[in-house]
């Protein structure tokens, strides 16, 4: 028997192309950014649905599939948008554009900083900061550790919305006039703009991470 020819019988050829697969789901991605953009800008203008189809003669359902990124609309069709929508036509290719950014931190590589308002041995580790994005939102989040030797004061004061939550230990967590008994796995959401911190250590070490978000300066 010849048992070459026998194993080339049977391999199978391949059904498909791995590098077309990605390009259709990049297309796809392209077709979902377009649809997104559509929809925002008729409803930054308040306009139905309905009433864009009549404003550009496309029809209902094809609208429908263009926002949803169930289909790829012609230059033809994008045109007409823009002129109705009173938008550039590039305008619907901005996020598909935009770069995103990810910040990967290894383990004990975080930088470690002293914060507006830290004192007497608060161990703040920031693990990651993207500065200008497309949310137009910065992220700062820190992995703080309180010992023994850490000051307890409740002076944090500042700007946009904070998330603690509890990794190790319990603390007495003030926040205006409110005291919030945490621990592990705990979490705290508000406004960071009120007096806040840790009023008293009941199980040390206390390791915590703090989420710390506010609107980029422009």
């Amino acid at each position: 028997m010849n048992f070459e020819k026998h194993n080339s019988d049977m391999v199978a050829p391949l059904s498909q192309d791995p590098h077309r697969t990605r390009d259709n789901e990049r297309e796809k991605v392209l077709e979902v950014a377009i649809g997104r953009e559509v929809r925002n800008y008729r409803r930054q203008q308040e306009t139905t649905v309905a009433e864009l189809s009549g404003m550009t003669g496309i029809s209902i359902g094809m609208l429908s599939k263009i926002e949803n990124g169930n289909t790829s609309p012609s230059l033809t069709t994008l045109q007409a948008l823009a002129n109705a929508l009173s938008v550039p036509l590039t305008s619907f290719f901005r996020r598909f554009e935009e770069t995103r950014q990810a910040v990967h931190t290894p383990a004990g590589e975080g930088v470690e900083i002293d914060r507006d308002g830290t004192r007497a041995n608060h161990h703040y580790t920031l693990l990651g900061h993207i500065g200008s994005n497309a949310s137009g939102v910065v992220v700062e989040p820190y992995l703080i550790t309180l010992t023994e030797e850490s000051d307890v004061f409740p002076t944090f004061q500042h700007g946009g919305i904070e998330t603690i939550y509890m990794l190790e230990g319990k603390v007495d967590y003030r926040h205006g006039d409110a005291v919030h008994s945490l621990q592990p796995g705990d979490t705290l959401f508000f406004d960071a703009d009120a007096p806040h911190g840790p009023e008293r250590l009941i199980e040390l070490p206390a390791r915590y991470l703090s989420i710390i978000s506010y609107p980029q300066s422009t």
